[in-house]
């Protein structure tokens, strides 16, 4: 507890600091807005005790949307520390005691789920801030997962490309960017099946106990890799710019979790593969990149190093898990 008061009092004597720099900034519309925010997270990282590993760069053309895979309320803190964004969350988090307080300063668009109708005027929202020059992150699977299985990217709100570019004097295309992150190691220890509920906040998990285990946790690493950045007209499909961009972040969240922090070369199918027993059915099969095994249809699921694959599912029972994952991120 001693560390999650730590944590705590630098959180706060952060905010009384920069509040007057955050409202000036927004008031005066200059680019306040945008920086402080940015180093408000990278001294709550510091705080916490995330160490991030970055692979690639994020791109410095505007107008910019950035894609990102979503595993827990840690994202926000990871990716505002590493670059200014605007984010978009859910209309919930606005009503969050002390949280939904941050957000508006930090002038998130917040989408209303349940409102379908209203995801016309949230895209609008977006493409104004893409317009006046912000770099708006979006995660398109709509909730947050394991930070191992990727869900389905919803493309509704990748609308705002197409408003962005109708609305803009100025500009004909929009920048693209996939965003994949990675936790691999929780207080030192690599991220197993046993651990990942320790830093992924999905289902039913309560926040107020996650946020406090992850502030006493004294370090996490997490690997954040930038995806090639493409540059897209007013007659872009948005579907296809949600498939590929799910494409790009599953084969970079796949990498990072098979190397982890300290390693830039995946392991090759001979360092991984043998046989094994499931976990959970206790049928025999192999494990490894060959066939009849689920890690060749489920490269993200690759057990990650450290853990000798003590935790490898077959593939019946992996399919099970993912159907289980939907049915409650649904």
């Amino acid at each position: 507890m001693i560390r999650v008061a730590f944590v705590l009092i630098v959180l706060l004597l952060a905010f009384i600091v920069l509040l007057p720099f955050q409202l000036a900034g927004i008031v005066l519309n200059n680019n306040l807005q945008r920086s402080v925010p940015h180093l408000f997270h990278r001294i709550l990282c510091a705080a916490i005790g995330v160490r991030i590993s970055q692979i690639g760069a994020r791109t410095r053309d505007l107008p910019a949307l950035l894609l990102a895979n979503h595993a827990s309320w840690l994202d926000i803190t990871v990716l505002g520390a590493l670059t200014p964004v605007v984010f978009v969350a859910k209309s919930e988090v606005a009503r969050w005691p002390g949280i939904g307080l941050l957000a508006k300063l930090q002038r998130t668009i917040f989408v209303e789920r349940e409102r379908r109708h209203k995801t016309g005027e949230t895209a609008r929202n977006m493409a104004a801030h893409l317009i006046n020059g912000d770099a708006v992150l979006l995660f398109p699977e709509g909730t947050s997962s394991d930070g191992i299985r990727i869900l389905p990217f919803r493309s509704a709100l990748i609308g705002a490309v197409h408003h962005a570019l109708g609305d803009s004097t100025h500009h004909d295309r929009v920048v693209v960017q996939p965003v994949s992150l990675a936790y691999t190691r929780y207080g030192g220890v690599p991220i197993g099946r046993a651990l990942r509920d320790k830093v992924a906040w999905y289902g039913d998990t309560d926040l107020v106990p996650h946020l406090l285990g992850v502030l006493a946790s004294g370090a996490i690493d997490v690997t954040v890799s930038w995806g090639e950045a493409r540059t897209y007209d007013i007659n872009a499909d948005r579907k296809q710019i949600a498939r590929e961009a799910e494409a790009a972040v599953k084969r970079m969240t796949a990498r990072a979790l098979r190397c982890g922090p300290d390693k830039s070369v995946a392991l090759s199918p001979a360092s991984t593969s043998r046989a094994m027993t499931c976990a959970r059915c206790g049928a025999a099969f192999t494990c490894g990149l060959s066939a009849g095994c689920w890690c060749a249809d489920e490269p993200a699921r690759l057990p990650l190093p450290g853990e000798n694959h003590a935790d490898c599912l077959c593939r019946d029972c992996l399919r099970a898990e993912a159907a289980r994952g939907d049915a409650v991120a649904r």
